[in-house]
């Protein structure tokens, strides 16, 4: 039986080693941390009896992921917790948008611009596993479902600013479009900013966002179990150098690296040809995160009670005010009031904390590898829309962008992205080769490669399949 390797645990890597499994070879991956998961990890950071999500929290392409889908999952415990809506965005005015996933009941929501919110994202929702197999995967192809695909495209490509300008008109729709897509780390008048925020929104209105009961570490458990039903085999507290990389690679016919592009570059060295190591190098970081996890003597007092209808929350008022906080994070500035992306599980899912209690998972965007400390700015935008905030806090684990680093080695500089998403890196990611590095049996598989971020696999499924077809050929 062919051996190969995995570096890295994260989502992509399991989902590499899981798809080489299934093809009968004998898989080992190699986790630096001494638990598996990467960003998809859940644990103890406050106090005892509260469980936080060191990375990702909510999980739209997780449970819409067709490769994830393919998978016995529920079989190792993963279920997957719904909000009674995806997402909710709180306004001054003491009100919240509610984006609803049925699509009758977000169009009445909207108001006026509720028709126009419907035929965005209804055409895309209606044909989800078509939508999802034609964006979570390879850019430079011919894709699956060309007609659908270039429909996409012809809003995808567009800045955040055109679309929302295009279609919508009122405060409340332009705000809901505004978080959405805040989430590509782009300044809005980029194009492709308004990508991640579309294929997002449909994602709500086809499969939800939902949480993995018990945390993201939930996922990696039940990845992780469904690999070693496989024969594969994971080995934690095992950090991987350029040294150990020759030991551990042995006879492996195939190995696949779920890292950043810089890591791959230290650990294959002379591997990789002087011209893939100069593309690489160019790769650029997107912004970074500050994060703050909180654990709460009571759920966090929001003004708008339908605030905790919602798992996930977008605090930054409305789209200008998100607008011009991004063009700040993009352009090298610390806003003084950041987009917060807020997270509260245990309103649905009472297993992370002690009963009674909750927690609450933020944080917000600033430039890479920066040294501010938002933790203020955090907490005066959840105080703006939940007065009274600061007094159920029982405790607080702040991570800067280096702290994210240091518990993950593939966050540089607190880059939670894989790289920017701009046009470019868009195409190019991280070249155009995309998951092969020119070195033979060596492939990238990481959020560095298409279709980029989000908990989804994908990276690491096309990664494997490319692997296991150049290895038949």
């Amino acid at each position: 039986m062919k051996r190969t390797i995995v570096i890295g645990s994260g989502p992509n890597g399991l989902a590499a080693a899981i798809v080489l499994a299934q093809a009968g070879l004998a898989v080992e991956v190699y986790e630096a941390e001494d638990v598996a998961g990467g960003a998809c990890r859940t644990l103890p950071l406050t106090l005892p009896g509260f469980l936080h999500d060191f990375g990702s929290a909510v999980h739209p392409l997780g449970a819409g992921s067709p490769f994830f889908n393919t998978l016995p999952l529920a079989q190792y415990g993963l279920e997957w917790v719904h909000g009674e809506v995806p997402f909710a965005h709180p306004l001054d005015d003491g009100t919240a948008v509610l984006a609803d996933r049925d699509l009758g009941l977000a169009e009445r929501e909207l108001g006026p611009d509720g028709k126009a919110w419907r035929n965005l994202m209804e055409p895309f929702a209606r044909r989800w596993p078509q939508l999802a197999e034609g964006c979570l995967g390879p850019v430079l192809r011919i894709p699956p479902h060309p007609f659908l695909m270039a429909r996409l495209g012809l809003s995808a490509v567009q800045s955040a600013q055109r679309l929302a300008d295009a279609h919508f008109k009122g405060v409340r729709a332009r705000a809901l479009f505004a978080g959405l897509a805040a989430h590509a780390f782009l300044s809005f008048d980029e194009p492709l900013s308004s990508a991640a925020g579309l294929v997002l929104g449909v994602a709500a209105h086809a499969v939800g966002w939902p949480v993995p009961r018990g945390g993201a570490g939930s996922l990696t458990r039940a990845l992780t179990a469904h690999l070693q039903a496989l024969g594969g085999t994971l080995h934690t507290s095992r950090a991987i150098d350029a040294q150990s990389f020759r030991e551990v690679t042995g006879d492996a016919a195939i190995a696949l690296f779920d890292t950043a592009p810089a890591a791959l570059a230290v650990i294959a060295g002379d591997r990789l040809s002087p011209g893939y190591r100069r593309s690489i190098e160019r790769f650029q970081r997107a912004p970074g995160a500050f994060k703050i996890d909180y654990a709460l003597s009571e759920p966090a007092p929001w003004r708008a009670a339908e605030c905790r209808r919602a798992i996930t929350l977008h605090l930054g008022g409305t789209f200008e005010e998100i607008a011009a906080g991004e063009y700040d994070v993009c352009h090298g500035r610390h806003p003084e009031r950041p987009f917060v992306l807020a997270a509260q599980p245990t309103l649905f899912d009472p297993t992370r904390a002690p009963e009674g209690k909750h927690v609450l998972w933020t944080y917000c965007h600033v430039p890479n590898g920066s040294t501010v400390d938002m933790t203020d700015r955090i907490e005066a935008q959840i105080e703006r829309y939940a007065p009274g905030f600061r007094d159920c806090i029982l405790a607080r684990h702040v991570s800067s962008p280096a702290t994210l680093e240091a518990m993950d080695a593939n966050l540089l500089g607190g880059d939670i992205s894989g790289g920017s998403m701009a046009m470019r890196q868009f195409l190019l990611r991280p070249e155009v080769r995309s998951y092969s590095t020119g070195a033979r049996n060596l492939y990238l598989c990481s959020a560095s490669t298409p279709p980029g971020g989000g908990v989804h696999g994908m990276c690491g499924f096309h990664a494997a399949k490319l692997a296991l077809f150049r290895a038949s050929h």
